[in-house]
């Protein structure tokens, strides 16, 4: 059976603040079925996580293009892809069942059609919400915890600088050293950030 999809494009690539101008909703279709044999697996997107870094790949030329899988450039008429929380509805792939909820690398779509060796992970039932998931339970989330408690290591009392302290990841390593009993200072890019932050 197919069913409508719409999903997400760039029109052009852009080197300032992304605008609504620069996006378009397209509407194609998917099949709600995989071929017997195939580890396709067809997923309905929950919740998807619109990162920073991407603005980097709408870009017509970035240094960090090259740097990993990641940072690759997004095409005009592309679909644009990045973490998402879905529900499977088919599956050719025996590790992942109908009605699995899954975290990886998908497009900003309705549906994706996930191929085999995609970063896909199953979601255990969790007694928190799935959104979490792709923030402080995820790679925002492990960057903060990796980053201030494995490698920065402070101590009660110290002073911890958080720079981009708005961001997802800095917005969580200055809440860890509060809690830490640090003292915190952040920077952030606009006096609507500071105002949130403080």
């Amino acid at each position: 059976m197919e069913v409508k999809n719409k999903y997400i494009v760039i029109k052009h690539h852009f080197e300032d603040a992304p605008k609504e101008a620069n996006f378009e909703l397209k509407t194609g279709t998917i099949a709600l079925s995989v071929a017997p044999g195939s580890d396709d697996i067809i997923v309905k997107n929950l919740y998807i996580s619109i990162d920073p870094y991407q603005i980097n790949r709408m870009k017509l030329s970035s240094s960090s293009q090259g740097t990993s899988s990641f940072a690759a450039p997004i095409n005009p008429g592309e679909a644009i892809d990045g973490a998402v929380i879905g529900k499977v509805v088919a599956s050719g792939n025996a590790k992942f069942q109908k009605d699995d909820l899954v975290l990886g690398v998908f497009t900003w779509a309705q549906y994706s059609l996930v191929k085999e060796g995609s970063i896909l992970r199953k979601l255990e039932s969790s007694e928190f919400p799935l959104s979490y998931y792709l923030g402080v339970l995820g790679f925002n989330g492990l960057s903060a915890y990796a980053g201030f408690f494995e490698l920065c290591k402070p101590l009660k009392g110290e002073k911890v600088f958080v720079s981009a302290a708005g961001g997802a990841v800095g917005n969580l390593v200055g809440q860890y050293a509060k809690l830490l009993g640090c003292y915190v200072v952040g920077c952030a890019g606009t006096q609507k950030k500071v105002e949130l932050l403080k």
